[in-house]
């Protein structure tokens, strides 16, 4: 059902830039290229590169409102003052709360957290929260990945004696909250030096100024980086600049010394402890952290991610582990349904964008079946239901249409939405659906070109199978961690068959599982896997000839580590494009 994909080959980086670095650094030219288009281009450069240092993240005060933020903290602390801490109940909200939490108790008993239920409540910060906070007493709340449109709810809270500190990276509109801070990388009168920090980022350069200012060891924050690590990488935000080395120490740390909630979620994963990597985190810890929100309450991620005993840990852990299971039935049972209504055409609009929309889905999945829609037709999209007596829903885009600003050029349609360019959330009225998914429908079709319509494998370089050395692939390794702006390298090799071993793997068989070999080599043979290529698998076995584009990966399994190629596409032997 996933459209044919068009094959792109980067064209190769300035020769001469290349050849200087390669013989510089010691390095194959093929990484000495792929360096040079990452606009490393000298020794020391690589050497920035290659070893990340913590010396290097900006100073926090550099942040608009960064002063006020750490004073308003600084006599909450100090007076006693009851201060709560305010999340979002997706991964990057729960890691936030969780990282900015732990952080504050170290100073004050009288702190606590809250996470709004995403059905009762919805997204960012609500009356009802608000209304908690004054029932118990507390005087500051700091909000954490949410909060940046809350104009109204932060006059609400000041008109009853309670500050507000937002820590928000999503785009503001004209106006801000009326806050004692407003600390967002995305304010336009903001002049930090990095704007796609994730909302646990922000979080995290609250802690450090403060410690920064009242004399916290710096060294102190490192073991809170495990958190940091998961909500960037779930959260997509790019993987360069400071977000690269706040990844780093934060992989560093989750391999060596990981909050207990977090190793209870990498061995409720299976996962080997000490070789966790970007995608573990992308496609293991962070679907099951976020399980407890979509499934029953974000709270309970905090409790796991603030655990200080390992029994304690594995038993929220087995819960939300449950909660994932549970999350991943329904998922699959409401994409089939979202599938057939667009096949049959019984949906909101299908020409330009997808729009589906029954009341009865739950709210917690919309989000990953707009995904599936999404790999499935390649159109932007956008998957309603119906809770708390309004639809609401989550939207995604392909690459290079902006769907936030689709969504925008509705809002006199919505109560409210947010989001970035590829993901969006948003809520209505039922009386507006109808109106909705045809000016969407219409926008779409102005806007969008025939290239965005068909999804693109970005090829960073043609590679030999006898080019794969260990020595290529332990550099290779050091370009890591991998994720958007500095993802891991896709290659092409061509006239490549199946060495004879090749077999269908995984549940119902939709994977395939290789062993490579190319015409023109062939003494190097190289294991691959290709998920969910099942479809290939005849035309594989009768020894047909191949052309391939993967990243290469190390697979780790029981202690035994191997170079594995992970396949992003498949096609019969033809010239590519």
């Amino acid at each position: 059902m996933t459209k044919e994909c068009k094959w792109i080959v980067r064209e190769p980086a300035d020769a001469a830039k290349v050849d200087k670095l390669s013989a510089e650094v010691g390095i194959d030219r093929v990484l000495a290229d792929l360096l040079v288009k990452r606009g490393v281009e000298t020794f020391e450069q690589a050497r920035s590169f290659f070893r990340p240092s913590l010396d290097d993240l900006h100073d926090p005060f550099l942040m608009k409102d960064m002063d006020a933020a750490v004073e308003r903290l600084h006599d909450a602390i100090t007076s006693g003052e009851k201060i709560l801490v305010y999340g979002d109940y997706d991964v990057d909200g729960t890691t936030a709360v969780a990282l900015v939490y732990s952080f504050i108790h170290r100073f004050t008993t009288a702190v606590d957290f809250y996470i709004p239920d995403r059905y009762d409540e919805g997204y960012g910060v609500s009356y009802k929260g608000i209304d908690w906070a004054i029932e118990g007493g507390f005087k500051l709340i700091i909000t954490l990945d949410c909060g940046i449109k809350a104009i109204d709810k932060a006059e609400y809270a000041k008109s009853k004696g309670i500050d507000m500190i937002i820590c928000d990276h999503h785009l503001p509109e004209d106006s801000l909250p009326g806050a004692v801070a407003v600390l967002d990388p995305k304010r336009e009168d903001c002049n930090y030096p990095f704007d796609d920090l994730s909302g646990c980022g922000v979080g995290f350069k609250l802690v450090q100024a403060y410690s920064q200012r009242y004399g916290v060891p710096f060294e102190s924050l490192v073991p809170l980086l495990d958190l940091l690590v998961v909500s960037i990488a779930s959260d997509l935000v790019t993987m360069v600049g400071e977000n690269r080395t706040l990844s780093y120490f934060g992989l560093k740390q989750l391999n060596e010394n990981p909050h207990k909630g977090l190793l209870a979620m990498i061995n409720l994963s299976n996962l080997e402890p000490g070789h966790i990597t970007i995608d573990d985190i992308v496609f293991k810890i962070g679907p099951r952290i976020n399980a407890a929100g979509r499934m029953e309450s974000g709270r309970l991620a905090v409790e796991l991610l603030t655990v200080e005993d390992q029994h304690q840990a594995m038993f929220i852990g087995e819960k939300i582990n449950e909660n994932n299971n549970d999350r991943k039935n329904i998922d699959r049972e409401v994409t089939k349904e979202a599938l057939e209504m667009v096949e049959s055409r019984n949906c909101l609009a299908y020409e330009n964008a997808t729009i589906v929309y029954n009341p009865n889905w739950s709210k917690g999945i919309v989000g990953i079946v707009a995904s599936r829609l999404v790999e499935a037709y390649y159109k932007p999209t956008v998957v309603l239901t119906k809770s708390n007596g309004f639809v609401t829903g989550s939207a995604r885009s392909v690459q290079g249409f902006d769907l936030y600003e689709a969504i925008e050029s509705c809002a006199d349609l919505l109560e409210n939405f947010g989001g970035h360019v590829y993901a969006a959330g948003l809520t209505l009225k039922e009386e507006n659906v109808a109106e909705f998914a045809r000016r969407m429908d219409s926008f779409v079709a102005g806007k969008i070109t025939a290239e965005m319509l068909i999804p693109v494998v970005d090829i960073d370089s043609r590679l030999d199978f006898s080019q794969i050395t260990p020595k290529f692939f332990r550099i290779l390794k050091q370009f890591q961690p991998f994720g958007p702006g500095n993802n891991n390298p896709v290659f092409v090799t061509e006239n490549v068959y199946d060495a004879g071993n090749g077999r269908k793997v995984g549940a119902g068989g939709v994977h395939l599982k290789l062993d490579l070999i190319q015409e023109s080599q062939p003494y190097h043979q190289i294991a691959a896997i290709a998920f969910n290529m099942a479809e290939y698998y005849d035309y594989i076995k009768s020894g047909n000839p191949l052309d391939v584009c993967y990243s290469i990966v190390e697979n780790y399994y029981r202690g035994n580590s191997t170079i594995q190629l992970r396949v992003r596409d498949l096609r019969e032997r033809e010239e590519i494009i």
